[in-house]
């Protein structure tokens, strides 16, 4: 089992025991791509200390393997460009030579540039953009389901953005908007065969991208204080619970953290 999971409390406020919410995920493999930073490195410390292999999954390798290395001998770090199709599958191969299951994949890595309005903004960069965000978790999935049983869970990070306009985001709306009915047709095409499939909103978390959003200062979501931002681990803890029987009502959809119902679910709230 991996070391202990620090988990952070936001002004001062304890979040709630974990322990009491989580779902039991030890030995199972978790693929967590995106995992050199924010909510990637949170789920891949957090899933370990729970007692599963996590194969941490990012183009950052140096970052990577720190974590992984800090995490135990049940961490692989696999170098790894969602954007490119082989890279993909190579990562896949490698978490089932070294742990021979998978059994959840987590699709964490996105991009947010271009940042700007739709006549200013650079088609090659709105590529990239789907690139990753969209075709990206596509190539995930369509290498990870061979490897599942009944009973995998596929996790997608969406995003608010999927259904609110805004202002200089519109190739990221636009990309979230696909992988939230992304993960529809996944659940309609395979629920059936007991893979499970669910889409992820955590809101507006303290990562780096929260960062390239601030310093764009474009839209209302520039304008949030950082205290304001909810920390990685309370989506970590949200990726979690997703994994288990508690969350089998919103198969097929989307659980948004915003929701002080679901913030309570999966235990992290403010008193």
């Amino acid at each position: 089992m991996g070391g202990s999971v620090s988990i952070i409390v936001r002004r001062g406020i304890p979040l709630a025991d974990l322990e009491k919410y989580m779902t039991e995920i030890t030995g199972k493999t978790v693929l967590i791509t995106g995992a050199s930073r924010g909510i990637g490195a949170a789920a891949a410390r957090l899933f370990a200390a729970r007692g599963a292999n996590v194969v941490l999954a990012a183009r950052s390798a140096d970052a990577i393997a720190s974590i992984a290395a800090e995490i135990g001998p049940n961490a692989l770090a696999v170098p790894m460009d969602v954007a490119q199709r082989p890279s993909v599958e190579a990562a896949v191969s490698a978490t089932i030579a070294r742990f021979g299951r998978l059994d959840i994949l987590v699709n964490n890595a996105g991009v947010i540039d271009p940042i700007g309005r739709l006549a200013e903004t650079d088609s090659d960069a709105w590529d990239h953009l789907f690139d990753v965000n969209v075709k990206g978790v596509q190539y995930c999935i369509r290498a990870a389901l061979p490897h599942m049983t009944a009973g995998g869970t596929i996790l997608t990070v969406g995003s608010g953005a999927a259904t609110s306009a805004l202002e200089g985001w519109s190739a990221y709306c636009a990309s979230k908007a696909a992988v939230h009915h992304l993960n529809a047709c996944l659940h309609l095409e395979y629920g059936g065969r007991g893979i499970r499939a669910l889409v992820l909103s955590p809101g507006t978390v303290a990562t780096e991208m929260q960062r390239q959003i601030k310093a764009s200062g474009i839209n209302p979501v520039a304008q949030i204080d950082w205290e304001d931002h909810i920390p990685p681990e309370w989506a970590a803890a949200a990726l979690c619970w997703m994994c288990g029987p508690a969350a089998d009502t919103y198969l097929g959809q989307v659980v948004s953290l915003r929701d002080e119902d679901i913030r309570r679910k999966v235990g992290v709230w403010n008193d």
